[in-house]
């Protein structure tokens, strides 16, 4: 495929069907963990304060190219058109998490009362609400370029959306987490944000700058980060056969589970989507802004909802399992979400 056939399609290979290769490394991790659990157990000696340096190293390696991305610079140009960015802020951080505790508790507590028992639905709603505390920061630019997005405007989304990270993802999560009395320390909390997201962010951004100064922007952007693209999901897919060879016995004894925890994270993304998208074309945004505020919402930073759920409850805590999940639901559902928006640009203002 030409660079030009490349841009056109807007997804990569591995991005495209990242649900199937998702399913085959879920499958691959359960086999290993029952047939040799030698490795799963020689894995999980490899640890330092409770976090798994072979699943942190992976962690990074999904994190730090996506990070480089962002340019923050684009952060002074945020009073252009406010109105796309409020609609953004209030849905990622004052609606998101909230509804989604909501909808996770109403199903694992009461929909599902019968069908998961009530230690199970407290930590299926620990990952929910690592999930719905961290809106999209990544897979967001792809969303958006397939919408026709303004790649500008969503370099702006993303870039403020990951400052308020830094500040309101621990309060947050510390107060759901508290509300369904799971206990999280503070320290371990912030511990977790620093390593995946701080540090990160920094090296991307010291990367950036650092070969746009020496080598140029054109190389940073045409050559450089095209070197990362498949990167993330090698890390992810690799970090999901580990945490998978460690969750084997759970998802045996609990197969039906997988779906379970799939439908509130479903009506989750959908309704998110809507409110964002509705909320757009009120205030008569045009479709290339709406669109990608729609998608940053509805779409989950799942590398850091991972991340941190194996930071605090371990690789083998059904928290962690309950945001992989949500990364096997995430690809299918924004595809039909991205084929929704392109077939309602009539409702929006043109450009």
């Amino acid at each position: 495929m030409n660079k030009k056939q490349k841009q056109n399609s807007g997804i990569s290979f591995f991005e495209k069907y990242l649900t199937i290769w998702v399913a085959l490394c879920m499958g691959a991790g359960i086999l290993i963990g029952k047939f040799i659990p030698a490795i799963p157990t020689m894995l999980g000696k490899l640890e330092y304060a409770k976090v798994s340096i072979p699943v942190a190293v992976l962690i990074w390696l999904m994190i730090y190219p996506m990070m480089m991305k962002v340019d923050f610079k684009s952060v002074k140009n945020v009073g252009e058109n406010p109105k796309g960015l409020f609609i953004t802020w209030i849905t990622n951080w004052l609606i998101k998490p909230f509804t989604m505790f909501g909808i996770a508790w109403l199903f694992f507590y009461v929909i599902f009362k019968n069908l998961i028992p009530a230690d199970l639905a407290k930590d299926y709603l620990a990952g929910a609400v690592l999930l719905g505390a961290a809106p999209c920061t990544a897979m967001v630019f792809v969303w958006s370029h397939l919408t026709k997005g303004d790649p500008a405007y969503t370099v702006i989304q993303v870039a403020t959306n990951d400052l308020i990270i830094l500040f309101a993802f621990v309060p947050i999560v510390k107060f759901l987490l508290g509300i369904n009395d799971v206990f999280v320390p503070w320290d371990t909390l912030f511990l977790s944000v620093a390593l995946f997201v701080v540090v990160p962010l920094i090296g991307g951004a010291v990367t950036r700058g650092h070969m746009i100064k020496t080598k140029g922007e054109s190389y940073f952007k045409n050559t450089f980060l095209p070197k990362f693209d498949n990167i993330t999901i090698i890390g992810l897919l690799l970090t999901l056969v580990i945490i998978f060879s460690f969750q084997g016995k759970t998802i045996l004894d609990n197969p039906l589970h997988i779906g379970l925890i799939a439908i509130p994270l479903i009506i989750q993304t959908v309704l998110i989507f809507f409110i964002a998208y509705l909320a757009a074309r009120a205030f008569k945004l045009p479709h290339n802004v709406a669109a990608p505020a729609g998608m940053i919402g509805a779409s989950n930073f799942f590398e850091l909802a991972v991340a941190v759920a194996i930071a605090l409850f371990g690789t083998t805590s059904p928290v962690a399992l309950a945001t992989i999940v949500g990364v096997l639901v995430e690809v299918p559902v924004m595809l039909l979400l991205v084929g929704f928006a392109n077939r309602t640009t009539d409702w929006f203002q043109r450009n």
